[in-house]
């Protein structure tokens, strides 16, 4: 798991090939006005914009999750945004089978950690870093690349 800033993103384009194509895909855009939505930016790459409130943490775990085929690059881009993580390494409490179409996974376990993004903040989860987003109150703005691995 990686945690920064936007202003910082590009030096992260060399742990994978789309990171430079996903981060190059914001410069120059107000975050908080784009369009919510699903869209193709790249092969492998699809970005995810919503707005929505901000969930109970008891709420969030019922979807305590990861992925096997792609990372997700998530940004708050406008709010207070809190994530449960915890390694996949230690999860052993699987909540159902392995979702292929879907590529999810979810697990009962409890995060081992919270941390907190705010505005132009982001994480970079991979398929070993089970998460819980969206925990907080209010308007939450997220943005999650999807990048196929």
């Amino acid at each position: 798991m990686v945690v920064d800033t936007l202003n910082n993103a590009s030096k992260y384009n060399g742990l994978h090939p789309l990171f430079a194509t996903a981060f190059d895909y914001l410069k120059g855009k107000d975050l908080t006005s784009l369009e919510d939505g699903k869209f193709d930016i790249a092969e492998g790459l699809k970005l995810i914009v919503s707005n929505g409130n901000g969930k109970t943490a008891t709420t969030s775990l019922e979807k305590f999750e990861c992925h096997d085929k792609n990372i997700d690059i998530q940004i708050c881009a406008n709010g207070v945004e809190t994530i449960g993580w915890k390694p996949r390494e230690k999860c052993n409490i699987p909540n159902g089978d392995y979702n292929d179409e879907k590529d999810v996974r979810f697990f009962n376990d409890e995060p081992d950690m919270f941390f907190q993004l705010t505005n132009n903040q982001f994480v970079i989860f991979y398929p070993e870093d089970v998460h819980a987003p969206m925990i907080g109150e209010g308007a939450i703005k997220k943005l999650v690349f999807k990048v196929k691995i």
